[in-house]
Order: structure tokens, then C-alpha cells, then sequence
């Protein structure tokens, strides 16, 4: 009984040792986006906040689809690790970067095209439309940078080195906020100054995340392998892309579900729409501060699925589900007491604040509603259950369609009650097909 004690306090400090860290790295990540909109909103302009909330979902939309970069490079890398295998996370790192690489040059010469169409998608109409697109001209030229960032840290993660990523992201992130507010309320660019402070933000964290990476052992192999040919033979490639293909079209799925609440949320207007930006972004706080318990489940789960470790990834399972809804629980109460308040103080402008508070509590329920959804994601990842975690989120996106479509009547609330059902129906999903995955991957 001592030693499964024992060993049981070791795999709740396994979770926390990934989870503590990734959390606050993932705040800090949000605050580019809290701050954004917080310094924008002190201006008083419902046209300029709702300019850079339409903006900033372009560029979700633009870049997050390619998220696969950095969980993907997790798993492989995590994988690799639980084999002690070095010249496998170096192949990992040397592949992801080229892809990140030749990604960015394809939308880079993309830009005419998708900026016009990207806009009217999201029926960039009347005052804020021209902030949009000014906010998204600039930007654009970080993408490149945002995907070379998002391998070099998932390659960090799937080797725990959590703690480099935080002292990254708070070091990017605090020269984020000063740049914010330089540009905007001291030199008074506006719209233009967020996206200038977002664009050098990226180009910093870039130079950051390069110099923690050379230190790595495995980094200078890397180097070596990218220019040999071995490194990127078919079935290496295959591999890669089998896994990167199915995260792709699963994150364009969940992007789409994100897009669209942007694009019906313009139909109501400016106000509506700087309000569903507002709470978007106590969304999006929560789920990346609960996302913690999804990179401890990719990395740890990765880690037994590739030392075929059957026991160690049921009780990770059991753990992580438990640690996430308890805290899902915690920041629920924590919006439930001070969201008003905390929602409140992002606009100086009386309609958006009334507008915000109005549908302030689907904001408040959603970390519990989506932790379940998170820390599955983080088991199939890490456990490369990449085609499961597509079909599941294909069968999620088409309830939400389903009832965004009947909710019509119900205006910006029927849109919010189906972004919260499309949680309930992926982690559904995934909960039922668990079983059968984990006995394809451990046979007795």
C-alpha cells in the first residue's frame, strides 16, 4: 500500500511538474491577446476593438489550422524520448522546422489573395472593417514566425523543458504589453499599433526560443540531419505527415467552429461583436490555463505509449481527467465571482460593457464545460491517436452546425449555446472511443 502510495504521489507530481508550468506559460500567451484588446478598448472606439477582434480572428484562423506543428512535434518528440532515442527527436526537429519553414513561404505569397477574402468570410462590413484590414496587413508578416515559434516549442515541451518555455513566453509577452502601450496610448497608432507590437513581439520570442534550443543537446544533431537525405525519406516523411494531416484538418474543424461564431457574431454588429471578442478572450484564458493538464497528457502519455506502458497510461488517464475537472470546477467559480468586473474593465465604452455583461455567464461555465474535451485531446495526441481525433471532432463540428442552425432564433445566445454543446459533443466522443484505442495500442 506504501509504495502504490508512493508511486501514485509520483504521478500526480509527474502531471503538476508539465502542467504548473505550461499553464503559466499559456497565460502568458493569452495575455498577447488580452492586452490587445484591453489597450485598444481604453480608446473608447467600439469600431477599433471590434476592428481588432475581427483582425485577431483572421489570424486564428490563418495560423492556428497549423497548429499541428507544435503538437505534433510533441508527440513525436515525447515519444522519441520515452525510447532515449536522441537522433529521433533531432529528426523531429529538423522535419517540423522545414515544414514551419515552407508553410510560411506558401501563405507569405498567398497574402494578396487571402487577406480580401478572409475579410469578406468574415463579413468585414462598414466602420470596422478598414481597422480590420489594417490590423491584419500588418500582422500577416508574422505568420512565418508564429509557425517556426510553434515548433521550436513543442519540441521543448516534448522534452519537459517547460520551464525555458515560460521564461520565454513572459519575457515575449512583457515586451508585448510595453510595445501595446508605447504604440497605442503613447504614440497613438491605434489599430496599427497593436498589430506593429504583435509583429515584434513574435520576431523576440523567435530570437528567445533559438537561443534555448541551441543549448539542447540533440539541437546541433539536428542541424547535421536537416542536410542529409536519410532524414527525409518517404517513410520518415509518411509518418510526419499521416499524423500532422489528421491534426490539421481536426484544427481547421476547430478553427471553422471559432470562425463562425466571428463571422454570425458580425451580423449583430459592433457592439455584439466587440462584447463576443471580450468574452472570447475569458474563454480562451481558461482553456489555455486548463490546456496545462492537455500538455502533461501528450507528453506523459506519449511517454508510455513509447515505452508500451500500459498500467502507467490508465493511471495517467484517471489522474489528469480528475486533476482537470477539478480545476475546470475552480476557474468557474473564480469568472463566477469576479468576471463581471474583470469583463468589464476591457472597454471604456458603457454599450459594450452592458452588451458584454449580458452574456457574461456562458463565459463562466465553459471551463468546465470544455476541460473533459482538453485533457482527451492531450491522451490522443500524445498516444498519436491522430485519425480518432479527427473523426470525433468532424462528428462535434457537425452537431454545432446543426444546432448553431436551429438556435438561429435566439440570436448571439444560440451562438453561445452552441459553442458549448460542441465541447459536451467532443468529449463524448473521444470518451467512448478511448477503450477500444487503448487496446489496440496495448495488447494483452
Amino acid at each position: 500500500m506504501a509504495t502504490a502510495s508512493k508511486d501514485g504521489d509520483g504521478l500526480h507530481r509527474a502531471i503538476w511538474a508539465i502542467a504548473l508550468p505550461a499553464m503559466l506559460t499559456n497565460v502568458a500567451t493569452a495575455l498577447f491577446g488580452l492586452a490587445d484588446l484591453w489597450v485598444i478598448g481604453q480608446l473608447g472606439v467600439p469600431a477599433a476593438q471590434a476592428g481588432v477582434e475581427l483582425g485577431a480572428k483572421f489570424m486564428m484562423g490563418l495560423l492556428v489550422v497549423f497548429n499541428f506543428l507544435r503538437t505534433g512535434t510533441i508527440a513525436l518528440t515525447a515519444q522519441a524520448a520515452g525510447r532515449g532515442d536522441q537522433a529521433a527527436q533531432a529528426a523531429a526537429l529538423a522535419r517540423a522546422t522545414g515544414a514551419a519553414l515552407l508553410i510560411g513561404a506558401l501563405l507569405l505569397a498567398l497574402m494578396p489573395l487571402a487577406i480580401p477574402v478572409g475579410l469578406d468570410f468574415l463579413n468585414a462590413r462598414g466602420a470596422f472593417a478598414e481597422q480590420a484590414r489594417t490590423y491584419v496587413e500588418i500582422r500577416y508578416w508574422g505568420g512565418p514566425l508564429w509557425l517556426v515559434n510553434a515548433v521550436l516549442v513543442g519540441w521543448l515541451i516534448g522534452r519537459k523543458k517547460v520551464r525555458a518555455v515560460l521564461a520565454v513566453e513572459v519575457a515575449a509577452n512583457i515586451g508585448h504589453i510595453g510595445l501595446d502601450l508605447l504604440f497605442v496610448l503613447g504614440f497613438g497608432w491605434g489599430v496599427a499599433g497593436v498589430a506593429a507590437a504583435t509583429l515584434l513581439s513574435e520576431g523576440l520570442k523567435l530570437a528567445a526560443l533559438i537561443g534555448v534550443v541551441a543549448w539542447e543537446t540533440p539541437a546541433g544533431m539536428a542541424l547535421r540531419l536537416a542536410f542529409r537525405r536519410a532524414t527525409w525519406d518517404s517513410a520518415s516523411l509518411g509518418a510526419l505527415f499521416r499524423i500532422n494531416r489528421d491534426l490539421f484538418l481536426r484544427t481547421m474543424l476547430l478553427t471553422g467552429a471559432i470562425l463562425l461564431m466571428a463571422r454570425d457574431g458580425a451580423h449583430e454588429g459592433p457592439l455584439v461583436l466587440a462584447a463576443n471578442g471580450i468574452l472570447y478572450q475569458l474563454f480562451i484564458l481558461s482553456a489555455l490555463i486548463l490546456d496545462g493538464f492537455e500538455a502533461s497528457a501528450q507528453v506523459l502519455c506519449g511517454e508510455a505509449v513509447g515505452g508500451n506502458d500500459r498500467q502507467r497510461f490508465d493511471r495517467l488517464v484517471r489522474a489528469l481527467l480528475l486533476w482537470g475537472l477539478a480545476f475546470g470546477t475552480f476557474i468557474t467559480c473564480v469568472y463566477a465571482l469576479f468576471g463581471a468586473p474583470f469583463a468589464g474593465s476591457f472597454s471604456t465604452d458603457p454599450a459594450v460593457v452592458a452588451t458584454t455583461l449580458t452574456y457574461l455567464p456562458w463565459a463562466v461555465g465553459l471551463p468546465l464545460i470544455g476541460v473533459t474535451s482538453y485533457v482527451y485531446d492531450g491522451i490522443y495526441v500524445g498516444a498519436t491517436w491522430t485519425r480518432a481525433l479527427l473523426i470525433t471532432m468532424v462528428a462535434a463540428f457537425a452537431t454545432y452546425a446543426l444546432v448553431l442552425w436551429a438556435a438561429g432564433s435566439l440570436g448571439n445566445n444560440g451562438l453561445w449555446l452552441a459553442f458549448s454543446l460542441f465541447f459536451v459533443a467532443r468529449a463524448a466522443g473521444q470518451a467512448l472511443l478511448l477503450p477500444r484505442l487503448r487496446r489496440a495500442t496495448f495488447p494483452a
